[in-house]
């Protein structure tokens, strides 16, 4: 009999096919004049209303409704997006016939539950990375897409950057490196996870339950809402924030979403604040296909940059978000350098918006996106159990000591 735990792992890989397909006609009816896409924002923070903006730049999208548990931060969404509706609760914005997809961009933990709802309400979904909070909420997500028809894109924007995808096809995909034996990544100095806290009081029009949501009560915390990267009842810190861009590019180039097992280390070295989050780690993840890969982040003052480095047998690349640089392993060889022309946003952006017309799977698919936060989230499990992770990637289960 088969295991049906990988009858599981092949329906949430394989797509809604067919179904899906089936769907593209009666989709096309629901745009909204001149072949516009509705949209609604969820989490008018910094990032949701730069993506928002990113949206409504391509001229392909009307923003109908936007959401947030702060009034203030809805109202300066509507400085974008004026004449949309505004809500405070997610769940009522769902309802709305006017929202054809939602733009997710909440802290971490409200991911998988605003995700699964507007899924579940026939909405095409764009959600910021990581896609999940925690590791087991990963396969709940990626089944409410497929049952669904719907198409769901994680933020991981390199997957569709054009000078990441010349890197993985001149230079990875045909053999340039000889055998990568290491991917090196790191991202330090990232001022997100050291936000400034104001010091006044609570917002009368902030609605704090409401922002904790699933997570546990807690009073008023002005760090926990305005630096929730922090906190790792709100996120995952740098590993689960920066390291799953990363790790998603490596997985791109590689082909391979399969680590076998983690290690980690770190701790809260320098910024006693309170946060739970190491401000400095080192995450290594291992591969059936005798590779490894590596993330370093720290936040002390000082160093900043980030990147992946690709090593091989016949030579190296590195690429950031702006350019990339493959040199041969030859003696005084030099360096092809390639720089980015387009940003990887805007074109990540108008990879959904076509995969919302042709129902597509997009470049950055909710399973990619699933197994990219679930390397992550290895990393931060084996940080806090302070010990190896070992991993079974095709049952997707963590292996008893």
């Amino acid at each position: 009999m088969a295991d049906t735990r990988l009858l599981r792992r092949d329906l949430l890989r394989a797509g809604g096919g067919a179904a899906m397909a089936m769907s593209a006609a009666s989709y096309s009816r629901v745009l909204g004049a001149n072949n516009q896409i509705t949209l609604g924002l969820i989490g008018c923070g910094g990032r949701g209303r730069g993506v928002m903006g990113t949206f409504v730049n391509t001229g392909q999208v009307r923003v109908t409704a936007v959401c947030d548990v702060y009034g203030e931060r809805i109202d300066r969404a509507l400085q974008t997006a004026s004449g949309a509706k505004s809500f405070t609760d997610h769940r009522k914005l769902l309802e709305s016939r006017d929202v054809d997809a939602v733009l997710i961009a909440t802290p971490d933990h409200w991911h998988a539950l605003i995700s699964i709802d507007a899924l579940n309400a026939g909405k095409d979904v764009y959600v910021e990375k990581p896609l999940t909070l925690r590791i087991e909420e990963g396969p709940a997500i990626v089944k409410a897409a497929r049952v669904n028809n719907r198409i769901c894109q994680a933020g991981m924007q390199q997957r569709s950057g054009s000078h990441y995808i010349l890197a993985r096809d001149d230079y990875i995909k045909k053999g340039k490196l000889g055998k990568i034996t290491l991917a090196r990544t790191w991202w330090h100095g990232n001022r997100a996870h050291l936000m400034q806290v104001p010091s006044a009081g609570k917002p009368s029009n902030l609605d704090w339950a409401r922002y904790l949501g699933p997570v546990k009560w807690r009073e008023w915390d002005p760090p926990q809402y305005y630096n929730f990267r922090a906190y790792l009842d709100f996120g995952g810190g740098q590993i689960t924030d920066l390291f799953t861009h990363w790790i998603d590019v490596v997985h791109m180039f590689m082909e391979q979403d399969n680590p076998v097992a983690a290690v980690s280390s770190g701790g809260v070295y320098h910024y006693k604040d309170g946060r739970t989050a190491p401000d400095t780690i080192c995450t290594l993840l291992e591969y059936p296909d005798n590779w490894t890969a590596t993330f370093e982040a720290t936040l002390a003052p000082g160093l900043t940059g980030a990147g992946v480095e690709m090593c091989g047998t016949e030579g190296r690349l590195m690429i950031t978000r702006s350019r990339f640089e493959f040199t041969p392993a030859e003696k005084d060889a030099k360096p092809v350098i390639v720089k980015a022309e387009k940003d990887q946003t805007i074109e990540h952006v108008e990879n959904f918006l076509d995969c919302c017309r042709s129902r597509k799977l997009p470049n950055g698919d909710v399973y990619i996106g699933h197994r990219s936060a679930q390397a992550s989230h290895l990393g931060n499990i084996a940080y806090l159990e302070k010990r190896r992770i070992k991993f079974d990637p095709v049952r997707e289960e963590i292996l008893p000591l």
